[in-house]
């Protein structure tokens, strides 16, 4: 197998935000104590912060009794319940602060991003409860969305509200693919994530082994992908998780549903903050924004 050529799979305008991010959050982070994989990830938050578009209202609250943070941009027609990614292990209200304000303002949604627990000290299934304990708690039309862990949580709580979910945005998720074969072994030293990364964050994950067949870990786990809302599958090409995009749209549509697969060419694991930076993550982003729009609306297909 020929090792992938990222200076030519990865455009020059990308360069420079990956070179930035690894100032902030060094390419070998996982090996640092979790509280400083937690500092250094912040601080790589901080600085590529953007601010709020005018007329985003914010405020942090509780749902469930879980802590949130609310985003509305006039009188909303539906609710988003946002997942954010960091392996389970960091990012928080702060990680995703400006990518949630941005979506409030470009599709009118409410925005909720939740705060749920994180690993070590909270294994699986914590975060997975907190995530459905908050859409459970949402009245009225109801869409998940979330990048990477952010966006396996909101499929598996998909999974769980059959139904009541009227459509989905994953983004650079993990599914719980085999990691043996395919994206996870083509790009296994991509820039941004590896697959030693993907490993380590799922040891964390777990007090012991991986649990097989538990769609509340891993929604490629599923035996039954009926009846779940219409989906958007948003992936990096550059990027082990790749796969696992494709994979679960497969299975969605095997099973007789609406789901749709974008695999964003030359693009990274953790593109959402170059989307300010970056032409090819802006339009992205602004695919991910369309879709939601669209899913509120009721339209399909909406990419």
């Amino acid at each position: 197998m020929t090792d992938p050529d990222y200076q030519t799979l990865i455009d020059a305008e990308t360069w420079p935000f990956i070179r930035a991010t690894e100032a902030c959050y060094p390419p070998d982070a996982v090996g640092l104590s979790v509280d400083d994989q937690r500092r250094v990830y912040d601080r790589m938050c901080r600085a590529f912060h953007r601010g709020h578009p005018p007329g985003v209202a914010v405020q942090d609250g509780r749902r469930a009794g879980v802590p949130v943070r609310n985003y509305t941009f006039g009188p909303p027609a539906a609710t988003l319940v946002y997942l954010h990614g960091g392996g389970f292990v960091v990012g928080g209200l702060d990680s995703h602060d400006d990518v949630c304000a941005e979506i409030c303002a470009a599709t009118g949604l409410h925005v909720i991003s939740a705060d749920y627990r994180l690993v070590p000290e909270h294994r699986h299934p914590a975060a997975y409860d907190d995530a459905l304990a908050v859409a459970r708690a949402v009245e009225g039309p109801l869409l998940l969305a979330g990048d990477s862990a952010g966006g396996a949580l909101a499929a598996s709580v998909a999974h769980a509200l059959r139904g009541r979910v009227a459509g989905m945005v994953l983004i650079y998720p993990g599914l719980g693919g085999d990691r043996n074969r395919g994206s996870y072994l083509t790009h296994a030293a991509a820039p941004m994530l590896t697959r030693d990364d993907v490993l380590y964050y799922a040891a964390l994950r777990h007090d012991g082994p991986e649990p097989a067949d538990d769609v509340t870990a891993a929604a490629l786990a599923a035996r039954d992908f009926t009846a779940l809302p219409p989906t958007v599958i948003i992936s990096a090409e550059c990027d082990p998780l790749a796969d696992d995009g494709r994979d679960y749209r497969d299975a969605i549509l095997a099973a007789g549903g609406r789901a749709a697969w974008i695999c964003e060419p030359g693009l990274v694991h953790g593109y959402l903050r170059a989307r300010h930076s970056v032409a090819r993550a802006r339009d992205s982003f602004s695919r991910i924004t369309g879709a939601l729009a669209g899913l509120a609306e009721g339209r399909w297909p909406v990419v």
